[in-house]
């Protein structure tokens, strides 16, 4: 039986991820995403052990709706096993990381509308 993806929306554009991102989650993830209408987009990833290929590019996927639509992703808390995925996929660079989710509110708060 596959690990589940437990999702939690903590504020308007604000969504925490606790479980592994892999094929049998990617519905539930896209789900949530689409749901998500504010114009940044925070991921809170610090509960995800890992991701696999389908997870991955759900990811990429949801960022470059995202991306068309004018609107921001930020990842939060993304550990060193998800981030060398990324970084051996080449993606990290499209990401927009930060160490914690109080950093990226802080970031996008400060940011105002710019």
């Amino acid at each position: 039986m596959a690990e589940a993806l437990e999702i939690e929306r903590l504020d308007r554009g604000v969504l925490s991820f606790r479980g592994p991102l892999t094929m049998e989650n990617v519905p539930p993830f896209m789900n949530a995403v689409r749901r998500e209408g504010a114009p940044t987009m925070i991921l809170d990833f610090s509960g995800v052990p890992y991701l696999d290929s389908s997870g991955l590019g759900c990811l990429v996927s949801a960022y470059t709706s995202c991306a068309k639509a004018g609107r921001r992703v930020a990842l939060t808390g993304v550990n060193q096993r998800v981030r060398k995925v990324f970084e051996i996929t080449k993606v990290e660079k499209i990401f927009l990381m930060f160490p914690t989710l109080a950093d990226a509110i802080e970031a996008f708060t400060n940011a105002g509308s710019a």
